[in-house]
């Protein structure tokens, strides 16, 4: 097996941040070498492909991943570190500069979005284990499956996302992209009756979105799953009955303070093996990612990620106690 001759490979996805990337890795690269870090960039060049180049540098012998893009690419960074067969997942290190559209994995590990204080953080190397999930799903009659590390959509926010990532791939974007297509999908949308079964108990209803969070933040910045601690061994869930337009339009506010689980039409519960099926096929987002349709079985695997994460936030005496459940 050859070696590789740099500490950190640093995954490169140039589209990311609509192109945003492309434009700032002269900046970013230049930040890096001046904090000391001794690494090999690579750039992805289609969807999915930073999943191979980990699984293909990982059996070179690097053992330390840094991705340079949204919460897509750190969905595939992480994917590739599930698929290689060369060591134990937790015996990587993974960390991220996050220049996407989103950034919201970031967000709960208080990684900073300036490049500068990112970089800073990630040199001092202060690492946690994370949880992480995996989703089965369909596409047409074929199954498949996917691991993600923040957060997973079902109905309204799958159809949010399918929107929005199409916008992204035809080059359109701004900021307000994900708010625009929520708005828009409002009046196309309708709930679904919904069966889950949360670790042995059932529940069904009349659904309108759920949320199955690893982390706390998902659509750049809004807390879906505010109490959420990525290395609990649980899922949030963040079940959004049927309600109407005009009472999402006025509280979409508590998507963004935190304030969601309070709202009476939303229940909240915590689970490790979950199975979602639903009378009509509903979407599916994870991470971001635009994958498939129900039905869905999603399954924790406890503290199995090793992520860079800013000590002020979860070093020892700041940790976060995990939640008597």
């Amino acid at each position: 097996m050859a070696r590789q001759a740099k500490e950190w490979l640093v995954i490169v996805n140039p589209n990311a941040g609509i192109g945003k990337v492309s434009k700032d890795w002269g900046k970013i690269s230049l930040l890096l070498e001046r904090y000391g870090f001794d690494y090999q960039a690579v750039f992805t060049e289609r969807p999915r492909h930073a999943i191979k180049l980990v699984t293909d540098n990982v059996a070179d012998g690097f053992r330390k991943i840094l991705a340079v893009g949204g919460d897509g690419t750190m969905n595939e960074v992480v994917n590739g570190v599930f698929k290689q067969t060369q060591v134990a997942a937790h015996d990587i290190t993974v960390g991220m500069i996050s220049v996407g559209t989103g950034n919201d994995w970031v967000r709960t590990f208080g990684i900073p979005m300036e490049y500068e204080k990112a970089i800073r953080v990630l040199r001092k190397e202060y690492t946690m284990l994370q949880d992480a999930g995996i989703v089965s799903y369909y596409n047409s009659n074929q199954q498949d499956r996917r691991y993600f590390v923040n957060m997973a959509g079902l109905g309204f926010d799958g159809l949010v996302a399918q929107k929005t990532n199409a916008d992204k791939k035809r080059g359109k974007g701004n900021p307000f992209l994900y708010f625009k297509h929520l708005l828009g999908s409002l009046f196309s949308y309708r709930s679904c009756n919904t069966s889950l079964n949360v670790d042995g108990k059932e529940v069904k209803n009349l659904y309108f979105s759920i949320g199955v969070g690893i982390g706390q933040y998902n659509g750049g910045g809004m807390q879906q799953a505010p109490d959420a601690i990525p290395n609990d061994g649980f899922f949030d869930l963040t079940l959004i009955k049927d309600l109407s337009k005009w009472s999402i339009i006025a509280n979409v506010r508590r998507l963004y303070d935190g304030t969601i689980k309070q709202y009476h039409k939303v229940e909240t519960m915590l689970g490790k093996k979950i199975s979602v099926h639903c009378k009509t096929p509903i979407l599916l987002e994870a991470d971001g990612e635009s994958l498939g349709h129900s039905p869905f079985t999603f399954e924790i695997i406890p503290q199995s990620v090793k992520v860079v994460v800013n000590e002020n936030k979860w070093g020892q005496a700041n940790k976060i106690q995990p939640r008597a459940v």
